[in-house]
């Protein structure tokens, strides 16, 4: 394939393949996901009398962009509590990884069923963009609710290649931080990595990118800051995809 995109902040080159994370990369459900995980170790922590109280700093270092269970596990050993890791289908609220993490599922589908989500505008429109200029999209995604927040956007006809949560646990492949999960994208795609562009708005998102032989890795600051992508491994960081464009 024929790379045919051209990326005005890193215009030395054109790029053959987009790898986009989904929340807060695509779609503002990233606020959503904060929220609800703030809710569930918030209760958790105070009614475990677990210290510090969770803040936002925790979301960031601890939990932004890693598969959930993962997010559970590493966030709960910051303050020295190990649980037991269980198994997916456990009940929301039982002492394991798996059921407190499912907890903040659910609390994360509630709101997206009631109040739905749209697409960042220039994310929308860099899709569409590179779509018409025959340039493959794929979505990595360390949520399992990937395909039903790409549904709600309206996105879902736009990629064929989704590589999420679900995927990581039925292919056996390494979640974020390790770069397993764009690079299966981009052999789905037929693309080599060293022509795709991974795009990321989480510091395990960038890492996982910068692990890879990929051509360029572009963080989208959305509340991580810029340097902090950057520190990451991010070679450009922008604020909106239409720059891109």
């Amino acid at each position: 394939m024929t790379a045919q995109w051209t990326i005005p902040p890193a215009s030395s080159r054109t790029y053959g393949a987009a790898l986009f994370d989904l929340d807060g990369v695509l779609t503002p459900t990233a606020e959503v996901h904060m929220k609800a995980w703030a809710a569930m170790f918030t209760e958790y922590f105070t009614r475990h009398g677990i210290t510090p109280a969770y803040t936002d700093h925790d979301y960031y270092a601890y939990v932004d962009g890693k598969p959930r269970y993962d997010g559970v596990d590493a966030c709960l050993r910051s303050r020295g509590v190990e649980l037991p890791w269980g198994d997916p289908s456990d009940a929301p609220g039982a002492e394991t990884v798996c059921g407190i993490g499912n907890v903040k599922n659910d609390a994360f589908m509630a709101v997206l069923n009631a109040e739905g989500v749209a697409p960042y505008p220039g994310s929308a429109r860099l899709v569409q963009h590179l779509r018409s200029i025959g340039v493959p999209v794929a979505v990595v995604s360390s949520s399992r609710n990937a395909p039903q927040v790409l549904a709600a956007a309206g996105l879902a006809p736009q990629f064929e290649v989704v590589v999420d949560g679900n995927t990581v646990a039925t292919e056996g492949i390494a979640g974020k931080p390790a770069p397993d999960m764009f690079e299966l994208a981009a052999k789905r795609l037929g693309v080599a990595t060293a022509d795709a562009v991974v795009i990321e708005d989480a510091h395990s998102g960038v890492q996982a990118g910068a692990a890879g032989d990929f051509a360029l890795v572009v963080g989208v600051d959305r509340g991580a800051g810029a340097q902090a992508l950057l520190d990451s491994g991010a070679e450009i960081v922008v604020n909106d995809l239409e720059e891109l464009m």
